[in-house]
């Protein structure tokens, strides 16, 4: 056989020795399934494991894992930081910078007052140039402060947000989230100028962020509607009005790169008194004349090669020839962003699109060409900022003030829904991605909890098989967020989430958002409201048999207790667990004592905040205990009582002196007082109690130390030592042991029945459980030590009912002559 060139005898054996091989379309199959992403953050003493999957796990962090004093970064670091902070550079031609005008005044005036110490509000409404004057004011104060200047956004930001962004800005403590006491320690020893734009708070959340900094200096910019600082605080105000008409005309050369013509600085002077002189508004004025010069140049000469078809308009201009494009109207100069966006490029105007639908949320430049469909329209983003539609927020681009409103009533709003829609299945996906970090979702956070904003209301139960876009979006941003340490988005995407889950009807994502809103107002000590989340979570997840997720909820459910110093009730007894009750603990949390585990109950309901505190349960079964045990001692004194009327009429409810067999108790005793243990008997309780013997001298039946109570003899009597058949067992007595000698003084002789004798019939003796323990003469019953306890006590309830006439106890029995049996 030629291994190399086999025949054609060999061909088919070759074949089949030879391995399969693969298709050439192998790799294009179903992947792997992408490993979850955990990740491990500290927040103030606790330990947090971010679990895509079942829920964030949540615990006390070990010693040894606790992060050390945080290292303040370096002048390097911050700066790095700090352009970091700024949007992005949208590609194509380098804009030119705009030139401030008119702000000198104001800027050394903020400088003066910064050197000093002093916090600046700075009070200007939407379009007057704020951001370009703290961008040269925070140049000039690099070196004022230790820790130099800091940059934040306080767009959509809270008081905490604000403080937890100042920490992580001057100090390097990656995946450490200070608690509160620990972040206020150290945001107070930070001294830098705060340079914080577009800040939405004031009043007292305002003296919260001061008082929290005492050796920070912020410059503050807001817009007229924000509150303003309380009459306490130390802050200076300055507000930031609008340019004159000859700044106006000079911004309007500048963006043309011409001088104006009379008609044009007439239309010019126009527009600064419809616009109050903002600088905004002549910027995009400055755009439309640019326009319109492209226009006039004749663009469409060279259209035939193709180089401006992007940009060419919808539809065409209705001019007559390009050298008659007139001037825009006034009203279209005041609310230009229609205008502007016809004559753009189609990426720019779709870019329009998905922002109107995102809320004024502009989508980052990298996202544009999968949005679009268009590999180039990441520069979009640059004729939209040259034209003045959009202005940075903190590291990002939103559409600029007015312009939001200018493009809804054009029309661009009518298709949002699915614009936002689009965008939130891109953002699902992007998220979940392994190759994006938890930094870079936390970036883009605004945008994607707009396109969840979005997409909440159309909400409705997917189809078999298939996701909610709204609950995808939020269950895979919610994680990154949560690892970002931007925990304000994570707060806000977990409540869409709930929402969403509800609308849809996943219960299994309900009980998973419902776990996460526990976890997170566990870290920030909000110890009610993290117990009504897990509650509910575990609720929704016992009822879907969820044993990982359940396990999860308790464990977080039991450092809530652990935290709010609740300590645990005992345990259910026997026979007191309810239905669909579940007991699954491994080991007992970390507030149980030593050695004693603490069970978790809970009673799932489907859909519903369901759950019972342990502590409250446990008391109410206690409660029905007690009742319960109270009812039977009752019942047993109300027949004691009863029975003890009939004395008179019911001879064995009599004890003399010298008792009968015929007149035992129900404890063994036959009325007579105990003797005292003095020999070691074996009965391990003191005392022997005495057990009945053959009749006496006189008839009667005496006692011996015989420790066996009646209670335990059968249903006849038998030799000393034998097991009777009624079960019963008596023991033989002590060997040398005398009987006990009975008193002369004869006990009542019941009257017989004609058809009892004691030589055809002999009468057995009463039971001894006839009597209950209140029906004798004693003033307490004598109890027993012996296994027969339960059974003496359960006859004995039984008793009062058979004491009437032609019972056992009526019969004759106790009379001399055969001896009687104890039943």
């Amino acid at each position: 056989m030629d291994p190399i060139n086999p025949g054609p005898e060999e061909h088919g054996q070759a074949h089949s020795r030879r391995p399969p091989r693969e298709s050439l379309t192998s790799d294009f199959g179903h992947a792997a399934p992408a490993v979850a992403r955990t990740a491990q953050l500290v927040s103030d003493d606790l330990l947090l494991t971010v679990n895509p999957v079942d829920g964030s796990e949540i615990e006390l962090c070990p010693p040894a894992e606790r992060p050390g004093r945080p290292r303040k970064r370096t002048a390097a670091e911050r700066a790095g930081t700090e352009r970091a902070a700024r949007p992005p550079v949208p590609p194509g031609p380098a804009q030119p910078a705009p030139s401030l005008l008119e702000r000198q005044d104001e800027r050394e005036r903020l400088v003066r007052l910064l050197a000093r110490g002093r916090s600046v509000r700075l009070t200007g409404p939407g379009g007057s140039g704020r951001t370009a004057l703290l961008d040269l004011v925070a140049e000039d104060c690099l070196d004022l402060a230790p820790d130099g200047v800091v940059r934040l956004s306080g767009f959509h930001r809270t008081v905490g947000d604000v403080l937890h962004d100042l920490f992580h800005a001057v100090h390097d403590a990656p995946h450490h989230r200070p608690g509160r006491d620990e972040l206020l320690g150290r945001v107070g020893e930070i001294g830098a100028v705060v340079v914080l734009d577009d800040l939405e708070f004031g009043g007292a959340a305002l003296d919260e962020l001061l008082d929290a900094t005492p050796e920070c200096a912020f410059l503050l910019a807001v817009t007229p509607d924000v509150p303003a600082p309380s009459a306490d605080a130390d802050v200076e105000e300055v507000f930031l009005g609008g340019l004159d008409r000859a700044a106006g005309v000079e911004i309007l050369e500048r963006t043309v790169g011409r001088v104006l013509t009379e008609e044009e600085a007439n239309w010019a002077g126009d527009l600064w008194f419809e616009s109050e002189g903002l600088p905004l508004r002549f910027v995009q004025a400055g755009a439309l004349l640019r326009q319109r010069d492209e226009l006039r140049a004749g663009a469409g000469a060279v259209d035939e090669y193709g180089v401006f078809e992007d940009v060419r308009p919808p539809v065409e201009l209705p001019v007559d020839s390009v050298d008659e494009v007139p001037l825009p109207s006034l009203g279209e100069a005041a609310a230009p962003a229609p205008l502007l966006a016809s004559r753009l490029s189609g990426s720019a105007r779709a870019t329009l699109r998905f922002a109107v639908a995102l809320g004024g949320e502009v989508p980052h430049q990298a996202h544009l060409p999968a949005l679009v469909g268009d590999t180039h329209a990441d520069a979009a983003l640059g004729e939209l900022a040259g034209c003045g539609l959009v202005s940075p927020v903190g590291s990002r681009y939103r559409l600029a003030a007015g312009v939001l409103a200018q493009l809804e009533a054009a029309g661009y709003a009518d298709d949002a829904e699915d614009q936002a829609r689009t965008a939130g299945r891109h953002y699902a996906w992007w998220a979940g991605h392994p190759s994006v970090t938890p930094e870079r979702v936390c970036a883009e956070a605004d945008a994607v909890l707009a396109a969840l904003t979005g997409i909440l209301p159309g909400t409705v139960p997917p189809v078999e098989g298939e996701e909610a876009d709204a609950v995808r979006l939020a269950r895979t941003a919610a994680p990154a967020f949560a690892a970002g340490l931007n925990w304000g988005a994570w707060e806000r995407c977990l409540r869409f989430g709930a929402e969403a889950a509800r609308l849809a009807g996943e219960v299994h994502e309900q009980a998973y958002f419902h776990h996460e809103l526990g976890v997170l107002a566990l870290c920030g000590g909000q110890l009610d409201r993290a117990r009504a989340e897990l509650e509910a979570s575990i609720g929704l997840r016992g009822a879907l048999a969820d044993k990982r997720g359940t396990v999860a909820g308790r464990r977080a459910l039991a450092l809530v207790a652990d935290r709010a110093g609740e300590v645990p009730g005992p345990p259910a007894t026997a026979g007191e667990e309810l239905p669909e009750v579940r007991h699954e603990e491994s080991a007992p949390p970390p507030y149980a004592p030593l050695g004693e585990s603490v069970v978790t109950q809970v009673v799932p309901a489907a859909a519903q905040r369901v759950g019972f505190r342990r502590l409250a349960r446990r008391n109410m079964v206690a409660a029905g205990s007690g009742a319960l045990l109270a009812a039977v001692l009752g019942t047993v004194v109300t027949l004691g009582m009863t029975s003890q009327e009939n004395a008179d009429r019911n001879p064995a409810s009599k004890v003399d002196v010298n008792p009968s067999a015929s007149q035992g108790t129900d404890d063994g005793s036959l009325g007579a007082d105990p003797k005292k243990d003095t020999g070691g008997n074996g009965t391990g309780s003191g005392r022997v109690v005495p057990a009945a013997t053959g009749p006496g001298p006189d008839g009667t039946y005496g006692t011996t130390d015989d420790p066996t109570p009646p209670a335990t003899a059968g249903p006849s009597a038998g030799p000393s030592g034998t097991k009777h058949p009624g079960g019963g067992h008596t023991s033989p007595a002590p060997s040398g042991s005398k009987p006990t000698k009975p008193t002369k003084s004869p006990s009542p002789t019941p009257s017989k029945s004609p058809s009892s004798s004691p030589s055809s019939d002999p009468s057995p003796s009463p039971d001894p459980s006839s009597s209950s323990p209140s029906s004798g003469t004693s003033s307490s019953p004598a109890t027993t030590d012996t296994a027969s306890g339960p059974a003496s006590s359960s006859s004995s309830a039984a008793a009062p009912q058979s004491s009437g006439a032609g019972s056992p106890q009526s019969s004759g029995a106790g009379s001399p002559g055969t001896p009687g049996t104890l039943m």
